[in-house]
């Protein structure tokens, strides 16, 4: 039997999916990095019969299956990069890279959609449309949504599917939300200018750790004063830096920290207020302050048909959808999702640390489970879209 037939039972698919996630997990690479698994995924797509789309981008992978009798294009997207921390598993297959870990589930998420690839290209001939395979780069980064949009790789699309594994939620189980489900992500790097003086005759001088301290505790009534009950906001200082020594007052402080939204209404305020607090109070003061914003990917906000299709196709493999919280992490699926719906889902793992901690890992059976939903919600946004029922933006 040939690769480009290859009809995957249960077990083998398991034991792929798993061979693949720990090769990723042990090479682990950083956002536009992503040479080498940039290979490998190319590599198990080739052998497996599926074609490669040929996008110019220098990391990430474009593929397709389907689109022999025309009809809709769907995609499902992965993400592949990896972050800078040092692996405290103690797994056989923990990162072979010092101070690069997949922290966050990356290998997961690229080997479901390996797996998914493999099950539609068993039913290839069948499908309504072309499933377009987007593994892409440099998210932990917000850039990589960016770079496949720039490179034309989400022309044509009428819908776009994206997960991230869960730790919380068991296995077997779909998180699956209309509307906000994951939080804008913006950073900041404020600098109060101040005047330094002798710390003994403060008053020749403006403190600038006094004048950080009042904006940081200023900008806390943000949240409390500016946004009302029914939405929600984080503001976090996470950096304050000022001075060298203990008997001279600064010249200067910096600030550094990030906000989360879930709404763009709510963003575009508490942005705006957050500079009006930073140059009030210094200009109380008597002094100045400037803020440098690093925009984040925005909102991601899911689309009420994609959740329906995606409860349906859930219930009919047999798993427990729920309506999961909100997560404040950001994630730049959402840039998709202000040019084409899209839905993102939490897909349950039954992990023991979240994201991001160097002891992260997660329960491999969810594998197969995410790659038979993967496909199969493909298949059924497909089959919707070629019914002429999704033709519009909804």
């Amino acid at each position: 039997m040939s690769k480009e037939t290859e009809v995957w039972s249960a077990a083998a698919l398991a034991g792929r999916l798993t061979e693949i996630r720990r090769e990723l997990h042990r090479y682990p690479e950083l956002s536009n990095e992503e040479f080498e698994t940039t290979a490998r995924i190319r590599r198990w797509l080739e052998a497996a019969g599926i074609r490669i789309a040929e996008y110019p981008l220098r990391t990430g992978v474009i593929a397709e299956v389907g689109g022999r009798h025309g009809g809709p294009v769907i995609a499902l997207r992965a993400d592949i990069d990896a972050l800078p921390i040092q692996e405290e598993t103690g797994l056989s297959f923990a990162s072979a890279v010092p101070g690069k870990m997949h922290a966050c589930g990356h290998d997961f998420h690229t080997a479901s959609l390996i797996g998914a690839a493999y099950l539609l290209k068993e039913r290839e001939e069948d499908l309504n449309g072309t499933v377009r395979l987007i593994f892409q780069p440099a998210e932990e980064k917000a850039a990589g949504a960016r770079q496949v949009i720039e490179n034309g790789a989400l022309d044509n699309v009428q819908a776009i599917f994206g997960l991230h594994n869960k730790p919380d939620l068991p296995v077997g189980t779909i998180g699956i939300k209309q509307g906000p489900i994951m939080a804008a992500a913006d950073g900041f790097k404020a600098e109060v200018q101040g005047k330094g003086s002798h710390a003994a005759v403060p008053e020749a001088g403006i403190d600038p750790i006094v004048v950080a301290s009042h904006i940081i505790t200023a900008l806390q009534s943000i949240v409390s004063r500016n946004v009302s009950a029914l939405d929600s906001a984080v503001i976090s200082v996470t950096k304050l830096h000022s001075g060298s020594t203990w008997n001279v007052i600064a010249d200067k402080a910096v600030l550094e920290g990030t906000v989360r939204t879930f709404d763009e209404e709510v963003r575009s305020r508490v942005l705006a207020r957050f500079d009006q607090v930073i140059e009030g109070v210094a200009a109380a003061f008597g002094t100045s302050a400037a803020v440098r914003w690093i925009e984040g990917p925005p909102p991601a906000i899911n689309d009420e048909t994609l959740a329906e299709l995606a409860w349906q196709e859930a219930e009919h493999l047999g798993l427990l959808p729920v309506v999961p919280a909100p997560s404040p992490a950001g994630e730049d699926f959402a840039v998709y999702q202000k040019l084409v719906p899209g839905l993102f889902l939490f897909l349950g793992t039954s992990g023991s640390q979240e994201w991001h901690h160097p002891a992260f890992d997660l329960d491999e059976r969810a594998l197969p489970v995410a790659a038979d939903y993967l496909a199969g919600i493909a298949v059924r946004a497909l089959g919707y879209y070629a019914e002429g029922s999704g033709g519009k933006q909804v």
